[in-house]
């Protein structure tokens, strides 16, 4: 091998989950790290599993990320073709390779076959392991069998004593009893290969240097060296990451329902957020920062930083980094992401500029836009007006009549209704009564609002609201505290 290349290998079965995400931004990093090349490859063999769509939402959420691929199934490469189900050809090469040196076989057993001797063993307590029955059967008996029509799959044959050892970057040398590995299926009954037996020729052919994967292919490692063994092949070097985890006990999965990337985007969360929050679940810069740019990640990442032990997701986490992204948008940016939601409120003929002075600061997802400001284009007319007493501003029914009955006057004359007019007109009243500002605003903002707590003051809600609906809540407010 010569340079370093990484894979990145996803089935198209469904949505990018964000283990799938990780394990190519993990991949991605290593290679543009050290300066070499990051690989796509579509690994459609399960035929059963696969999602129509679903390749193009790989292209798409990798590119939304910016881990654009050297080489892939649309734009090429010296060692395509880079989906599987277009690669048939070498793979009953190389099993043909192994059936004559003997490192494989053809097996005729059928499901019922093979579920019965499941079902003895699982009666006697023991772990299920092909017998190697069909290894015994002569050329003649293969012969006869084929020349009848009897489906069959090639398996691999796994030495029956003696041990394998193989090394990890990340885990140190591992060894396995070879008697504990089972003869596993490397080409199926349709003659398509099984994810074991592809990942080897493909990686062994596009000259993958480094292999990035879960951690729950450790076990089954050893089976891939004695293939690469067999076929006189060099041997990749292997990082195998640890899994993220939902809670202690249970791993993220996209077949248990768990969130999809898709998913938090739909829900709000800005894509550069959910990748540097990925990207801190196995791995650690080795400081205190927590907040990347993809170019500070290549720049920070090294295996040596990677954790052996499992990431436990937490989603606290991901919205506290996701309202650090959001509080440091640009103001037109912060407004291009969140005018869906504001379409969503029916508030999208409101002033942008002050929805975004308002908000930005306190969006942590932008899916919490239509709750925040939902008052806006409905107020809940029958809110308590024990909400107008408050103690730091130093107001209850009382005073707060006497403000409402004073400003609404005022605030229907004004020549103009935006936000330097307000504001110069209330603090101005508050300055000639000898007031604090807070003991006038107070009152407004709950008039015009019906809420405690809102985004943004009296002002910026009254010229959000505009003359008409700002003084016919004023005036139900005033008739609120009327006695």
């Amino acid at each position: 091998m010569s340079g370093i290349r990484t894979r990145f290998a996803p089935s198209p079965t469904g949505y990018m989950h964000i283990g799938n995400l990780r394990s190519a931004l993990y991949a991605f990093l290593f290679a543009r790290k050290n300066g070499g090349k990051f690989v796509l490859r579509i690994e459609d063999t399960d035929r059963d599993r696969e999602v129509a769509g679903a390749v193009a939402i790989i292209y798409d959420t990798l590119r939304a990320v910016g881990l654009y691929w050297d080489e892939g199934p649309d734009v090429g490469g010296a060692f395509g073709p880079y989906v599987q189900s277009e690669r048939k050809a070498l793979y009953s090469l190389h099993a043909g390779r192994l059936i004559k040196s003997g490192h494989a076989y053809f097996c005729f057993c059928t499901k019922e076959e093979l579920d019965a001797r499941r079902d003895a063993c699982a009666a006697r307590n023991e772990a299920f392991k092909y017998d190697k029955h069909c290894l015994r059967l002569s050329r003649h008996e293969i012969d006869a069998r084929m020349a009848a029509g009897q489906p069959f799959v090639i398996r691999q044959n796994i030495p029956a004593s003696g041990q394998t050892t193989f090394r990890d970057l990340l885990f140190g040398s591992i060894t396995v009893d070879n008697a504990t590995l089972d003869d596993n299926v490397l080409v199926k009954a349709d003659g398509m290969p099984t994810y074991n037996f592809a990942n080897v020729v493909d990686d062994h052919l596009m000259q993958i240097s480094h292999v990035m994967r879960g951690m729950e292919y450790l076990s089954s490692t050893p089976k891939y060296n004695l293939l690469y063994e067999a076929l006189g092949w060099e041997i990749p070097r292997y990082i195998h990451m640890p899994p993220i985890m939902k809670d202690t006990t249970h791993k993220l999965s996209k077949r248990t329902g768990d969130v999809s990337f898709q998913d938090f985007i739909a829900q709000g969360y800005l894509k550069e957020a959910v990748l540097n929050y990925i990207a801190l679940l196995g791995w650690s810069p080795g400081d205190d920062r927590e907040k990347f740019t993809l170019e500070e990640l290549i720049e920070a990442f090294d295996i040596k930083g990677m954790s052996k032990s499992p990431a436990i997701f937490d989603g606290a986490k991901l919205h506290w980094l996701n309202a650090a992204y959001i509080r440091a948008l640009p103001e037109n940016a912060f407004t291009a992401y969140a005018r869906p939601y504001y379409q969503q409120a029916g508030i999208a003929a409101m002033d942008e500029t002050i929805l975004a002075a308002i908000l930005r600061q306190r969006v942590e997802v932008f899916s919490q836009i239509p709750g925040m400001v939902a008052f806006l284009r409905q107020m809940d007319e029958n809110y308590d007006s024990a909400l107008f007493t408050n103690k730091k501003s130093k107001t209850d029914i009382t005073t707060s009549h006497t403000v409402l009955e004073a400003v609404l006057p005022a605030l229907e004359s004004l020549p103009k209704f935006d936000r330097q007019t307000l504001q110069d007109c209330l603090l101005g009243y508050a300055e000639k009564m000898g007031m604090k500002n807070g003991a006038v605003l107070w009152p407004v903002r709950i008039a015009v609002s019906g809420r405690m707590v809102t985004p943004g003051g009296a002002i910026e809600i009254l010229a959000l609201l505009g003359r008409e609906e700002s003084l016919r809540r004023l005036r139900l407010g005033l008739a609120k505290l009327t006695v």
